[in-house]
């Protein structure tokens, strides 16, 4: 799977979660109350954590894991991207939209899992030229 696109969506993912995370740390104190802050440290957190996981998936070298990419990068902007837009507008249409991202995060978690737990190997051989 190690696909310049891919490496660059885990990237972009990496940066804004970077970035959103500096917004929320500087930017939203005097906007949102601490209760919402909290919601949106979430956002950042999951984001991260799955940007990480993104970038390890895209330069892996196979194509196995490739559903299970889209699923998390879905869980991201689901999940934390929900959290976000809820703890700047408090708008509960964006928390009911929370879950499915979480669904996302299992999926793409659960098809790691089950391609991992197929046992076939891969092969890293890198063509030298």
């Amino acid at each position: 799977m190690k696909n310049n696109k891919l490496i660059i969506l885990a990237a972009s993912a990496g940066f804004l979660g970077v970035a959103l995370g500096a917004f929320g740390a500087h930017g939203l104190k005097t906007y949102v109350n601490s209760d919402m802050i909290e919601t949106y440290r979430t956002g950042v957190q999951y984001h991260l954590i799955h940007a990480v996981v993104l970038l390890v998936l895209s330069i892996n070298g196979t194509n196995k894991f490739f559903k299970a990419f889209w699923f998390i990068l879905i869980g991201i902007i689901l999940f934390s991207f929900s959290l976000y837009l809820y703890a700047v507008t408090s708008a509960a249409l964006f928390a009911a939209i929370t879950p499915l991202g979480g669904v996302s995060f299992l999926i793409g978690w659960l098809l790691i899992l089950l391609e991992a737990s197929k046992g076939r190997t891969v092969d890293r051989t890198v063509d030298r030229k």
